[in-house]
């Protein structure tokens, strides 16, 4: 009789497949049932500030029209800002009625100092910015320039990710944008030498600026 001994890789291997072919009663049965996140006790509005500038982005709050112009020229001047586009109407409609100083052709996107666009919503849990290509800003105005503002309303404010897309069914239907995503503070990479860069492959800046729109 042939007697091969058995190295302790094969060992391994043999308790695990016994291990797998036991069957055990499932330590966590309601795993599925069981919230992924605790219960928020503030407001959205209050939770997504607080989400958003822990990941470097950063938060203005305006009460109204005037008060958005109000603070994008103080952003502006602060900055130096001198060429900002907007390619949604929305956008060139509002601020163009303040006189608000934009730029509206694609051809100066290589030298823009910033960029303003919509979203689709604010994700409250975790500070994000929901985006699609779903509007005339598409997705290039939210990467080239180094500075990128989000004009949102109150209104746009969700918990979840989960709300934001149900919030876009509603809005598109069976129309769904192509291009999807969520945006989460300022561009970072920490692949160089472990050091946190901002602005390596997108905006170096992002602002959102909420206006309120639930009176």
């Amino acid at each position: 009789m042939n007697i091969r001994n058995t190295t302790a890789k094969e060992r391994m291997l043999k308790k695990i497949r016994q291990a797998l072919l036991q069957k055990r009663e499932n330590p966590h049965i309601d795993f599925e049932d069981s919230p992924l996140y605790k219960d928020e006790e503030e407001s959205l509005d209050v939770t997504f500030a607080r989400e958003f500038t822990q990941v470097a982005g950063n938060f203005v709050y305006c009460d109204g029209e005037i008060s958005l112009i109000e603070n994008l020229i103080l952003l502006a001047e602060k900055l130096q800002i001198k060429k900002i586009l907007a390619w949604e109407l929305e956008i060139q409609e509002l601020l163009g009625q303040y006189g608000f100083p934009i730029y509206t052709s694609d051809q100066q996107l290589d030298v823009a100092d910033a960029g303003i666009t919509t979203c689709e919503a604010l994700i409250a849990r975790n500070g994000s910015i929901m985006v699609s290509n779903g509007n005339e800003a598409g997705r290039r105005l939210s990467i080239y320039p180094p500075i990128h503002i989000v004009i949102a309303k109150t209104s746009q404010l969700v918990m979840d990710i989960k709300h934001g897309l149900r919030r876009m069914s509603e809005k598109y239907g069976d129309k769904l944008p192509s291009m999807i995503s969520t945006i989460t503070g300022p561009s970072r990479t920490a692949d160089i030498e472990k050091m946190l860069v901002l602005g390596a492959h997108g905006p170096k800046e992002l602002y959102v600026f909420l206006i309120e729109d639930r009176f």
